[in-house]
Protein backbone atom coordinates (compact mmCIF):
# COMPACT_ATOMS: atom_id res chain seq x y z
CA UNK A 1 0.00 0.00 0.00
CA UNK A 2 0.74 3.50 -0.78
CA UNK A 3 0.07 7.02 0.80
CA UNK A 4 -3.35 6.98 2.08
CA UNK A 5 -4.07 3.83 1.07
CA UNK A 6 -2.86 3.98 -2.64
CA UNK A 7 -0.41 1.22 -4.49
CA UNK A 8 2.97 2.05 -3.87
CA UNK A 9 6.41 0.71 -5.78
CA UNK A 10 8.11 1.14 -2.60
CA UNK A 11 7.70 -2.77 -1.41
CA UNK A 12 10.98 -3.48 -1.95
CA UNK A 13 13.53 -6.79 -3.16
CA UNK A 14 11.98 -10.42 -2.39
CA UNK A 15 13.58 -12.10 0.43
CA UNK A 16 11.89 -14.81 0.11
CA UNK A 17 8.53 -16.85 -0.59
CA UNK A 18 6.43 -19.55 1.31
CA UNK A 19 3.42 -21.74 -0.48
CA UNK A 20 0.15 -21.63 1.60
CA UNK A 21 -0.81 -24.94 0.97
CA UNK A 22 -2.21 -25.25 -3.24
CA UNK A 23 -3.81 -21.56 -2.82
CA UNK A 24 -1.59 -18.79 -2.38
CA UNK A 25 1.61 -17.26 -0.69
CA UNK A 26 4.05 -15.38 1.39
CA UNK A 27 6.08 -13.00 0.25
CA UNK A 28 8.77 -11.31 2.02
CA UNK A 29 10.12 -7.72 1.21
CA UNK A 30 12.55 -5.46 2.71
CA UNK A 31 11.00 -2.04 1.67
CA UNK A 32 14.32 -0.33 3.65
CA UNK A 33 17.03 -1.27 5.66
CA UNK A 34 15.76 -3.88 8.13
CA UNK A 35 11.66 -3.68 7.68
CA UNK A 36 10.81 -6.65 6.32
CA UNK A 37 7.18 -6.54 4.84
CA UNK A 38 4.98 -9.85 4.85
CA UNK A 39 2.50 -10.11 2.50
CA UNK A 40 0.13 -12.93 2.19
CA UNK A 41 -2.44 -14.10 -0.36
CA UNK A 42 -4.92 -16.86 0.28
CA UNK A 43 -7.76 -16.73 -1.80
CA UNK A 44 -10.75 -16.18 -1.41
CA UNK A 45 -10.25 -13.61 1.48
CA UNK A 46 -7.32 -15.38 3.54
CA UNK A 47 -8.66 -17.10 5.71
CA UNK A 48 -7.07 -18.50 9.34
CA UNK A 49 -7.07 -22.00 8.43
CA UNK A 50 -4.08 -24.19 9.19
CA UNK A 51 -1.66 -24.01 6.28
CA UNK A 52 -2.01 -20.00 6.59
CA UNK A 53 -1.28 -19.95 10.22
CA UNK A 54 1.73 -22.38 9.53
CA UNK A 55 3.02 -20.16 6.51
CA UNK A 56 2.84 -17.24 9.09
CA UNK A 57 4.79 -19.11 11.57
CA UNK A 58 7.63 -20.05 9.37
CA UNK A 59 8.01 -16.70 7.81
CA UNK A 60 8.56 -15.07 11.52
CA UNK A 61 11.12 -17.71 12.32
CA UNK A 62 12.80 -17.13 9.09
CA UNK A 63 12.84 -13.25 9.23
CA UNK A 64 14.23 -14.11 13.01
CA UNK A 65 16.75 -16.37 12.45
CA UNK A 66 17.97 -15.19 9.41
CA UNK A 67 17.99 -11.54 8.92
CA UNK A 68 19.07 -8.17 11.10
CA UNK A 69 16.75 -7.06 14.16
CA UNK A 70 14.18 -4.79 12.84
CA UNK A 71 10.66 -4.60 12.05
CA UNK A 72 7.53 -6.47 11.17
CA UNK A 73 5.15 -5.60 8.83
CA UNK A 74 2.19 -7.76 7.56
CA UNK A 75 -0.70 -7.30 4.99
CA UNK A 76 -2.49 -8.85 2.30
CA UNK A 77 -1.99 -9.04 -0.91
CA UNK A 78 -6.28 -9.22 -1.88
CA UNK A 79 -7.57 -5.67 -2.30
CA UNK A 80 -10.85 -6.31 -0.41
CA UNK A 81 -9.74 -8.34 2.67
CA UNK A 82 -6.48 -8.23 5.55
CA UNK A 83 -8.73 -11.57 6.65
CA UNK A 84 -11.52 -12.85 6.61
CA UNK A 85 -10.99 -14.36 10.38
CA UNK A 86 -11.56 -18.26 11.14
CA UNK A 87 -12.78 -20.87 8.69
CA UNK A 88 -15.91 -22.11 11.26
CA UNK A 89 -15.63 -25.60 9.92
CA UNK A 90 -11.96 -25.62 9.84
CA UNK A 91 -11.51 -24.70 13.35
CA UNK A 92 -14.50 -27.28 15.09
CA UNK A 93 -12.44 -29.96 12.89
CA UNK A 94 -9.45 -29.94 12.73
CA UNK A 95 -7.39 -31.50 15.48
CA UNK A 96 -4.79 -29.48 17.20
CA UNK A 97 -6.00 -26.43 15.01
CA UNK A 98 -6.17 -23.81 18.08
CA UNK A 99 -3.10 -24.64 20.25
CA UNK A 100 -1.14 -25.90 17.46
CA UNK A 101 -1.54 -23.12 14.64
CA UNK A 102 -4.18 -20.53 15.55
CA UNK A 103 -2.93 -19.52 19.08
CA UNK A 104 0.63 -20.45 18.40
CA UNK A 105 0.29 -17.84 15.80
CA UNK A 106 -1.16 -15.11 17.72
CA UNK A 107 1.37 -15.99 20.86
CA UNK A 108 4.22 -15.70 18.86
CA UNK A 109 3.22 -12.50 17.48
CA UNK A 110 2.67 -11.08 20.32
CA UNK A 111 5.76 -11.96 22.16
CA UNK A 112 7.76 -11.44 18.82
CA UNK A 113 11.12 -10.13 19.47
CA UNK A 114 10.77 -7.34 16.90
CA UNK A 115 8.29 -4.39 16.43
CA UNK A 116 5.46 -5.63 14.67
CA UNK A 117 2.84 -4.03 12.44
CA UNK A 118 -0.56 -5.03 11.17
CA UNK A 119 -1.71 -3.23 8.08
CA UNK A 120 -5.02 -3.16 7.59
CA UNK A 121 -5.42 -2.91 4.02
CA UNK A 122 -9.09 -4.21 3.61
CA UNK A 123 -11.43 -5.70 6.05
CA UNK A 124 -10.36 -7.55 9.01
CA UNK A 125 -13.12 -9.55 10.69
CA UNK A 126 -13.39 -11.60 13.94
CA UNK A 127 -9.79 -13.76 14.21
CA UNK A 128 -8.37 -11.68 11.44
CA UNK A 129 -9.08 -8.29 14.02
CA UNK A 130 -7.65 -10.94 17.01
CA UNK A 131 -3.91 -11.55 14.80
CA UNK A 132 -4.41 -7.35 14.15
CA UNK A 133 -4.64 -6.77 17.95
CA UNK A 134 -1.49 -9.05 18.71
CA UNK A 135 0.58 -6.83 16.61
CA UNK A 136 2.69 -3.63 18.61
CA UNK A 137 0.84 -1.13 15.99
CA UNK A 138 -1.95 -1.43 13.50
CA UNK A 139 -2.27 1.17 10.71
CA UNK A 140 -5.75 0.86 8.27
CA UNK A 141 -6.60 1.75 4.95
CA UNK A 142 -8.62 5.33 5.54
CA UNK A 143 -11.04 4.55 2.32
CA UNK A 144 -12.24 0.74 2.47
CA UNK A 145 -12.35 -1.75 4.44
CA UNK A 146 -14.52 -2.48 8.23
CA UNK A 147 -13.08 -3.89 11.90
CA UNK A 148 -15.18 -5.89 13.36
CA UNK A 149 -16.09 -8.94 16.32
CA UNK A 150 -19.04 -10.04 14.91
CA UNK A 151 -19.38 -13.40 16.87
CA UNK A 152 -23.12 -12.43 18.89
CA UNK A 153 -24.12 -12.54 14.82
CA UNK A 154 -22.71 -15.38 14.16
CA UNK A 155 -23.64 -17.36 17.27
CA UNK A 156 -20.17 -18.32 18.10
CA UNK A 157 -18.88 -17.78 21.47
CA UNK A 158 -15.73 -16.22 22.35
CA UNK A 159 -12.98 -17.87 24.24
CA UNK A 160 -10.51 -17.00 26.85
CA UNK A 161 -7.45 -16.29 24.77
CA UNK A 162 -9.79 -14.48 21.73
CA UNK A 163 -10.85 -11.23 24.41
CA UNK A 164 -8.05 -10.82 27.07
CA UNK A 165 -5.88 -9.16 24.27
CA UNK A 166 -9.08 -6.04 23.34
CA UNK A 167 -9.51 -5.87 27.27
CA UNK A 168 -6.00 -5.10 27.70
CA UNK A 169 -5.71 -2.90 24.41
CA UNK A 170 -8.95 -0.85 24.17
CA UNK A 171 -11.05 0.74 26.54
CA UNK A 172 -14.25 -0.55 28.26
CA UNK A 173 -16.94 1.20 26.33
CA UNK A 174 -14.98 -0.27 22.98
CA UNK A 175 -14.94 -3.36 24.48
CA UNK A 176 -18.52 -3.72 24.72
CA UNK A 177 -19.19 -2.42 21.56
CA UNK A 178 -16.78 -4.92 19.89
CA UNK A 179 -18.08 -7.67 21.82
CA UNK A 180 -21.97 -7.35 22.61
CA UNK A 181 -22.86 -4.73 19.97
CA UNK A 182 -20.59 -6.23 16.74
CA UNK A 183 -19.77 -3.15 15.60
CA UNK A 184 -18.54 -2.17 12.31
CA UNK A 185 -15.39 0.26 12.82
CA UNK A 186 -14.45 2.00 9.46
CA UNK A 187 -10.83 3.75 9.83
CA UNK A 188 -11.65 7.16 11.75
CA UNK A 189 -13.85 5.31 13.90
CA UNK A 190 -11.01 2.85 14.85
CA UNK A 191 -8.63 5.07 14.80
CA UNK A 192 -11.16 7.76 17.61
CA UNK A 193 -11.58 4.06 19.72
CA UNK A 194 -7.94 2.95 20.18
CA UNK A 195 -8.17 0.08 17.99
CA UNK A 196 -5.73 1.30 15.22
CA UNK A 197 -3.39 3.48 15.81
CA UNK A 198 -3.04 5.40 12.48
CA UNK A 199 -4.25 5.62 9.08
CA UNK A 200 -2.64 5.41 5.92
CA UNK A 201 -1.05 2.20 3.85
CA UNK A 202 2.60 1.28 3.43
CA UNK A 203 4.08 4.88 3.10
CA UNK A 204 2.67 6.40 6.39
CA UNK A 205 3.67 2.59 8.12
CA UNK A 206 7.49 3.28 6.99
CA UNK A 207 6.73 6.91 8.34
CA UNK A 208 6.21 5.36 11.37
CA UNK A 209 8.63 3.44 11.59
CA UNK A 210 11.15 6.07 11.59
CA UNK A 211 9.61 8.37 13.45
CA UNK A 212 9.44 5.71 16.58
CA UNK A 213 12.96 4.93 15.21
CA UNK A 214 11.47 1.07 15.63
CA UNK A 215 13.93 -0.68 14.20
CA UNK A 216 16.45 0.28 17.28
CA UNK A 217 14.15 -1.11 19.54
CA UNK A 218 15.00 -4.52 17.94
CA UNK A 219 18.46 -3.95 19.06
CA UNK A 220 20.32 -4.64 21.96
CA UNK A 221 20.23 -2.00 24.54
CA UNK A 222 23.10 -1.07 26.92
CA UNK A 223 23.38 -4.34 28.88
CA UNK A 224 24.13 -5.84 25.34
CA UNK A 225 20.69 -8.01 25.62
CA UNK A 226 17.62 -7.22 23.24
CA UNK A 227 14.73 -7.16 25.23
CA UNK A 228 11.69 -6.34 23.07
CA UNK A 229 10.02 -9.88 23.14
CA UNK A 230 10.62 -10.10 27.07
CA UNK A 231 9.31 -6.79 27.74
CA UNK A 232 6.20 -7.73 25.61
CA UNK A 233 5.74 -10.97 27.08
CA UNK A 234 5.52 -9.45 30.75
CA UNK A 235 3.09 -6.50 29.16
CA UNK A 236 0.64 -8.65 27.93
CA UNK A 237 1.20 -11.52 30.86
CA UNK A 238 -2.98 -12.59 30.76
CA UNK A 239 -3.29 -13.10 27.06
CA UNK A 240 -0.08 -14.68 26.90
CA UNK A 241 -0.92 -16.66 30.13
CA UNK A 242 -4.32 -18.45 27.86
CA UNK A 243 -3.11 -18.74 24.82
CA UNK A 244 0.35 -21.08 26.42
CA UNK A 245 -2.54 -22.71 28.81
CA UNK A 246 -5.58 -23.71 26.10
CA UNK A 247 -5.88 -27.56 27.89
CA UNK A 248 -6.64 -25.42 31.20
CA UNK A 249 -9.23 -22.62 29.56
CA UNK A 250 -10.85 -25.89 27.65
CA UNK A 251 -11.41 -27.60 30.60
CA UNK A 252 -12.73 -24.21 32.46
CA UNK A 253 -15.20 -24.28 29.68
CA UNK A 254 -16.33 -27.75 29.93
CA UNK A 255 -17.10 -26.97 33.70
CA UNK A 256 -18.73 -23.19 33.11
CA UNK A 257 -21.25 -25.04 30.71
CA UNK A 258 -21.92 -27.84 33.11
CA UNK A 259 -22.97 -25.41 35.57
CA UNK A 260 -25.43 -23.24 33.25
CA UNK A 261 -26.98 -26.24 32.57
CA UNK A 262 -27.69 -27.02 36.25
CA UNK A 263 -28.43 -23.65 36.77
CA UNK A 264 -31.35 -23.86 33.91
CA UNK A 265 -32.88 -27.17 35.41
CA UNK A 266 -33.08 -25.18 39.08
CA UNK A 267 -34.37 -22.55 37.50
CA UNK A 268 -36.64 -24.41 35.33
CA UNK A 269 -38.09 -26.41 38.23
CA UNK A 270 -38.47 -22.52 39.94
CA UNK A 271 -41.03 -21.14 37.32
CA UNK A 272 -42.84 -24.00 36.69
CA UNK A 273 -43.59 -23.92 40.35
CA UNK A 274 -44.49 -20.44 40.11
CA UNK A 275 -46.93 -22.02 37.26
CA UNK A 276 -48.86 -24.03 39.39
CA UNK A 277 -49.37 -21.89 41.94
CA UNK A 278 -50.52 -19.22 39.81
CA UNK A 279 -52.80 -21.39 38.18
CA UNK A 280 -54.29 -21.80 40.98
CA UNK A 281 -55.00 -18.18 42.21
Amino acid sequence: MGSMGQPSAKRGAVLFELPIAESGRVVCTSPKDNVYLVSFNSPPDNRLVTPFCQALLLALDIIELRYPPGVVITTSSIEKFYSNGLDLDHASFTPGFFPDSLYALWRRVLTYPMPTIALLNGHAFAGALMLAMMHDYRIMNPHKGYVCLNEVELGVPLRSPMTSIFRQKVSAQCYRKLVLEATRFKALEAFKEGIVDWLGGLDEALTYVDELKLVQKAGKGMTGKAVYGDLKREMWRETVSYLENFGAEDGRDFMVQARRQRDREVAERKVKQWEVVKAKL
